[in-house]
């Protein structure tokens, strides 16, 4: 927000220089982002009249001016701006004069006349980034006057970041007031504008919506002066705001915001149907704001409106079809508190942001609207006339915010700040605020005034005292806290050391939203209840995620879209379900995977990723962990994976760990995917428990390797013999599957699979009659619970 220092000064008395006073405005929270001149630098520009213009002599656009400064004689200057004429009082830069960019001005002649003198726009001025013509002051500005003392343009603009628990300092008074307190010196409290009523029109107002709106005020002023032209002391005062010039309706309404903070909003009257009505819009309402944007409302927003129509998008922007301009003289002047949070996101929901939807989503004064309103219509019928008719009054005070008594511990000062405050200082701090103050044996009981929403617990009143005391003068004390080191679990893997392998194995982490679209979670996880967000940011982000495959997806689509072939994502965070109306979070670790398995070379043809190829990296985690052989992959069903390319992760103890598998293939259109996609998802807390390595001596004996080639039933998974051989023969050190084969040899429903076993004693050397006997009851136990036989 910016303030300039001579609109400040207005309002309280301090003369703390500039430095050192955006310093102490950023000690009291309110940080300074910049620092700049009201005007750039400029000499010799007086307050002058033209007494005559005659047509140029040798050139069609130039007239020659007779133009008065103050002095005997009159000076004769040449200008060609279209809105020059007799009697117009405007800014000269005289002989001598120096303008922005180092432009002097000197004696010459223009097309043969002379000219001694420049009659200057606000571009010249560096008042405005352009103009079409001449800066035209009003017909009482003196003559002779330099200019910079007449706009008190030796002024400083300050731009104010202010967080959003400030709304109290969205305007010159608000800021004036923050000043007053560190520099002891009182808000000047300007007299009340008395408003007389001369007619008796009104408007009736009907607050629907009183909890949304439980202050609207309002009154009808007829007879404008549609020729009115805002003062030039307004104009500046908005220009160094940030504000430009569009007439006195606008700019008096923008003054008091910028002045006061409290919005208000001018209708035409004629264009008013019938009563005010203050409700919610009906579904699939349209308005056609003044920015020409169409926008089709919900019950959720809340609308100024007549008796057919809506007029204004309450708190954010007014309608145009009730837009005053420039052949208005009647009007309807509102001002109303809006509940900020009537009003919060509905700007952003409709991609808007206006400064009174600013303010009101952070909590504008419910005591200012009447003196607001008073001050616009004194400003208005200073500048333009008009009649005033009788104030309308909708307020609602039962439901209007109420700031309550907050406890305060006058000890808690020191223990929380360490520093040493007697009470009559720290009741002085609360006392410059505005804030009052009752005491008992015990406790304070402060109130806060209506204008600081954000003082509600003990906390902020000490925050307050460490603002007026100053942030740079709390002591800096050395925080000694001593601690004992807790041991560290070691069967838990480091989630970071999982992260660093899948690193190296060529994945990439991503982090997406926890939140997304309804639609893809019932794709994808149609069997879980979601978690619905109940102010989402926007509609594709309204539901807690019940996969991290979702935000995956969309981070691979970004990817697809931008050319990258082979894509490898993991992520690790929070998937959110509704189990028995509670929500449930648990952590997962999800995997996506597609593109080529390796690089694409020279060496070797290319092939894509396939499913081994993303069980292999899985393998890997549990063989980082040293707990592969606790676990089994078991075909499964999934209603997003491919129900022939999908598998189910089992620890031993039997409990469901995640899933593996290829996207299914009806869900590739729906996610617009035109190449085969892994996913991976598994629970977090089961792929972290790892072995504690225990020592075993090395045998001296050597190792025996027998290969056996059995036929086994189809049916029958591989894993399953390979764990009963390793669990029932001590002397099987490995068991090493190289090869299953199906096809010509091996009959319909049968496979043949290789196992290369690796046979060691500790105590002896094994020979060919022990490997015998092993091998032997092996296979006769592979028959009778596998119905396995050696393949001839």
């Amino acid at each position: 927000m910016l303030v300039n220092e001579a609109w400040l000064k207005e309002f309280v008395d301090y003369s703390i220089p500039t430095n050192e006073l955006t310093e102490k405005l950023t000690m009291a929270g309110l940080e300074v982002d910049s620092v700049e001149a009201a005007a750039a630098e400029f000499t010799g520009v007086l307050v002058g009249e033209v007494l005559s213009v005659q047509a140029h002599p040798n050139a069609d656009k130039l007239r020659l001016c007779k133009v008065s400064i103050g002095q005997e004689e009159p000076l004769d200057i040449v200008c060609g701006a279209s809105n020059v004429r007799t009697s117009l009082r405007i800014p000269v830069a005289t002989v001598g004069a120096v303008l922005p960019g180092n432009f002097k001005i000197k004696p010459s002649k223009l097309r043969g006349e002379p000219s001694n003198g420049m009659l200057c726009s606000e571009e010249e001025l560096g008042l405005a980034d352009s103009a079409d013509g001449l800066m035209e002051l009003p017909s009482d500005a003196p003559i002779g006057t330099d200019i910079r003392d007449y706009l008190q343009l030796d002024d400083t603009i300050i731009e104010v970041d202010l967080t959003p628990n400030r709304a109290d300092c969205l305007s010159v008074e608000g800021v004036a007031r923050e000043i007053s307190c560190f520099a002891k010196q009182p808000v000047k409290n300007k007299p009340a504008p008395k408003i007389e009523t001369s007619i008796n029109d009104h408007k009736n107002v009907n607050v629907e919506a009183i909890i949304d709106c439980p202050r609207y005020l309002g009154r009808v002023i007829k007879g404008l002066d549609r020729s009115a032209q805002t003062p030039i002391w307004m104009q500046e005062k908005l220009r160094r705001c940030g504000q430009r010039s569009l007439g006195p309706l606008v700019d008096v309404t923008n003054y008091v915001l910028l002045e006061l903070g409290q919005p208000l909003h001018a209708f035409d009257l004629a264009k008013i149907d019938g009563d005010i009505v203050v409700r919610h819009a009906r579904e699939k309402e349209s308005l056609t704001l003044l920015n020409e944007q169409q926008v089709e409302l919900d019950e959720s927003v809340l609308v100024i409106a007549d008796q057919h129509k809506a007029l204004a998008f309450a708190g954010v922007m007014g309608g145009e079809a009730s837009a005053v301009n420039d052949e208005t003289t009647d009007i309807f002047l509102e001002c109303a508190f809006f509940s900020p949070l009537s009003i919060a996101g509905k700007s952003r929901k409709f991609g808007l942001h206006t400064d009174s939807s600013h303010r009101f989503e952070r909590g504008v004064d419910p005591e200012l609207c009447y003196r607001a309103l008073d001050r616009a219509i004194e400003l208005l019928t200073d500048i333009a006339g008009g009649q005033v008719g009788p104030l309308t009054d909708a307020s609602s005070t039962k439901t209007l915010p109420v700031n309550k008594a907050v406890p305060f511990r006058f000890q808690r000062v020191q223990r929380v700040l360490g520093i040493e405050l007697d009470e009559n200082t720290v009741e002085a701090y609360f006392d410059s605020l505005g804030m009052i103050v009752n005491k008992t044996a015990s406790e304070w009981f402060v109130t806060a005034p209506s204008y600081r929403f954000d003082i509600a617990i003990e906390a902020d009143l000490i925050e307050e005292v460490a603002r007026l005391y100053g942030y740079d003068n709390l002591p800096q004390n050395e925080l000694t806290v001593s601690g004992t080191l807790t041991a560290i679990e070691e069967q838990l893997q480091p989630l970071d050391r999982i992260k660093d392998l899948l690193v190296d194995l060529g994945y990439q982490e991503a982090v997406t939203y926890s939140f997304t679209d309804d639609s893809s979670l019932k794709l994808l996880t149609p069997q879980d209840d979601v978690y619905r967000l109940q102010n989402p940011i926007s509609a594709d982000l309204s539901v807690m995620r019940t996969t991290l495959w979702a935000g995956l997806l969309k981070a691979m689509d970004a990817n697809i879209k931008r050319n990258e072939e082979t894509i490898r994502f993991f992520e690790t965070g929070l998937k959110f379900t509704v189990k028995d109306g509670q929500l449930v979070q648990e952590q997962m670790l999800s995997i996506l995977a597609t593109g080529l398995a390796q690089p694409e070379q020279w060496g070797e043809s290319s092939r894509s990723i396939d499913f081994y190829d993303v069980k292999h990296d899985i393998e890997a985690i549990l063989s980082l962990n040293g707990s592969l052989s606790d676990y089994q992959f078991k075909p499964a069903k999934h209603e997003a994976l491919h129900p022939g390319q999908t598998a189910e992760l089992i620890n031993n103890s039997g409990e469901h760990v995640g899933y593996i598998g290829l996207l299914h293939p009806a869900l590739e259109g729906e996610f617009n995917i035109k190449k085969p996609v892994y996913l991976v998802e598994l629970k977090q807390s089961l792929i972290q428990t790892k072995q504690i390595p225990e020592f075993q001596a090395v045998s001296k004996y050597p190792a025996v390797r027998r290969d056996l080639a059995l036929i086994v039933d189809e049916k029958f998974h591989v894993n399953e013999m390979v764990g009963y051989i390793t669990k029932q023969y001590t002397l099987v050190n490995e068991v090493i599957v190289f090869d299953i084969y199906q096809g010509k040899g091996v009959e319909t429903g049968r496979k043949s699979v290789a196992l290369g076993l690796i046979l060691q004693d500790k105590s002896k050397t094994l020979v060919e009659q022990d490997v015998e006997e092993l091998i032997n009851e092996l296979l006769a136990n592979l028959n009778n619970l596998f119905n396995a036989q050696l393949r001839e």
